[in-house]
């Protein structure tokens, strides 16, 4: 049977009150008797129930995360780099990883709400989830629009895509195609897709623009892309898994990089310019997403609802490497 606050009152040879009153920091207690109770707590190995001082101090310091893919490196990193300040502020973090499947995600989202979350940030494709609009509920949505009346906080994907399109046209590609997610999804991320299209525009250039989807593989898309658009040398992906996956269809097909085709990716994850260092990508600031995404879920957990800023965007970072 597990040891109970009787049981450490009893070693310790104090009240059970005294050792509810050490857990919960309540009144003056002096350091003698503390170390007591602490002392009694190590010997019958005691640990205290935290939902029941939660329920006391009407604060779990839990946190939830949902995300749809953790094997995906900008989400993996984004999580350890959410949960390192999660824990610097006393934190815990709960990982939820939806699979991109609305009824996984509902189920994650009341099973946080049941086990009562100070808060929840979310990473998502699926808007239509009720439980994400109940009122004075804290969250915070990275790069997905959920509600109009929830912040969300991302890279400047408008002038990431305008860096990524530039920089093919200053290296005289003559044929550029960009390739993206589903227009329809209506996330931040779509900006980097309106700035390759301004761009091309500018410069007099035709944007042609291919959409990876569920339905649709990456390799499936791309090998389309270069069946229908064999004249292509240059290629901004929105992500740098589509980027390598571009890069591993050219050399099947015996096309050069960055001769006969450079390529720009999105995202810059430490996992990537570890496997692929040679890739030319934007680096998105995802260490500082994260801290403004807790700073700003932690406003809310206070109760500021009303003076947040719904939308936040963090400068990105060119990395040219040897793709252009």
């Amino acid at each position: 049977m597990k040891p109970n606050i009787h049981d450490v009152a009893k070693v310790a040879g104090v009240s059970s009150t005294t050792v509810s009153r050490v857990l919960n920091d309540r009144g003056y207690i002096s350091e003698k008797t503390k170390e007591k109770v602490y002392k009694a707590m190590e010997e019958i190995n005691y640990f205290p129930n935290d939902l029941a001082r939660s329920l006391f101090h009407k604060k779990t310091n839990l946190i939830g995360l949902i995300i749809p893919d953790s094997s995906n490196p900008f989400f993996g990193e984004l999580a350890f780099h959410i949960e390192r300040v999660c824990t610097s502020l006393g934190y815990k973090l709960l990982l939820c990883n939806s699979l991109n499947r609305m009824d996984k995600e509902e189920k994650y989202l009341e099973m946080l709400i049941r086990n009562q979350v100070d808060g929840v940030i979310v990473v998502t494709y699926n808007r239509g989830i009720l439980n994400y609009h109940k009122p004075n509920l804290p969250i915070v949505a990275i790069d997905h629009y959920l509600s109009k009346k929830i912040p969300v906080v991302g890279s400047d994907n408008y002038e990431g895509g305008k860096k990524a399109t530039e920089l093919l046209i200053k290296k005289q590609c003559e044929h550029i195609i960009h390739i993206n997610g589903p227009l329809e999804l209506e996330t931040p991320a779509n900006f980097r897709r309106k700035a390759y299209e301004d761009v091309m525009k500018e410069y007099e250039r035709l944007p042609i623009t291919y959409e990876v989807s569920p339905q649709k593989s990456r390799q499936e898309v791309i090998s389309k892309l270069f069946d229908e658009h064999p004249e292509v040398d240059g290629i901004f992906a929105s992500d740098d898994l589509i980027a390598a996956a571009v890069i591993t269809e050219s050399r099947i097909r015996g096309k050069s990089i960055p001769t006969q085709l450079k390529v720009v990716g999105y995202d810059g994850t430490d996992t990537v310019k570890t496997i692929l260092p040679e890739l030319t990508t934007i680096q998105q600031p995802i260490d500082s997403i994260a801290e403004v995404a807790i700073d700003i879920l932690s406003k809310e957990i206070e109760g500021e609802f009303d003076n947040i800023q719904l939308e936040t965007y963090l400068p990105v970072k060119l990395l040219e490497g040897r793709t252009t």
